[in-house]
């Protein structure tokens, strides 16, 4: 039994306790309750049509759970995958030290490039910690504006102690198709 027959035997069942109240006459203990107008006493209630009966027997029950692929079960979600990313080591790495801001940029164009080509989901970049640098470590800026305009980079961050700490920025790559111009 779906929804929409629990509702239409609910609504027969109220549409018979107000029949049944509406035959009652005023001394029968209904408080007074009288024929609708137009309705002559005795004659069954014309049946009102509810809304959403009505909807439901043009549109039916959509059943979303029929509509999964087989192998759905075995599929893996966008949180069990970044999980996964997140604990894996990186796929590869780049070594930037000793690189100009303009070498960095075209280093980091060639390397995410291969990466995603090469279908690689993480991503090691060792840009430094700037202590040679006057000021704003400029390698590790410069990487994160790179990765801030890159279609294909995802999530990103600071590697741990045993990476390089914050002289390294690991990228998890996006699950897109690869598009190499452009970037």
């Amino acid at each position: 039994m779906n929804f929409g027959d629990i509702l239409d035997q609910w609504n027969r069942r109220q549409n018979l306790a107000n029949a049944k109240n509406r035959r009652k006459g005023p001394d029968s203990g209904t408080g007074g309750l009288q024929p609708a107008a137009g309705e002559t006493p005795g004659q069954p209630e014309p049946e009102r049509a509810d809304p959403l009966s009505v909807w439901l027997r043009i549109n039916g029950v959509y059943d979303k759970d029929a509509d999964k692929p087989e192998d759905a079960g075995t599929a893996e979600s966008a949180q069990e995958r970044r999980r996964r990313l997140l604990t894996k080591r990186a796929d590869a790495v780049l070594d930037l030290h000793g690189l100009t801001r303009d070498e960095a940029w075209s280093s980091l164009e060639d390397f995410f490039n291969a990466g995603k080509r090469q279908g690689f989901e993480k991503l090691l970049i060792i840009h430094g910690k700037g202590n040679h640098s006057p000021g704003e470590a400029i390698l590790s800026r410069t990487v994160r504006e790179f990765i801030e305009r890159c279609p294909f980079a995802g999530e990103s961050g600071h590697g741990s102690a045993v990476s390089g700490g914050s002289g390294t920025t690991w990228v998890l790559l996006k699950d897109k198709p690869f598009s190499a111009p452009g970037i």
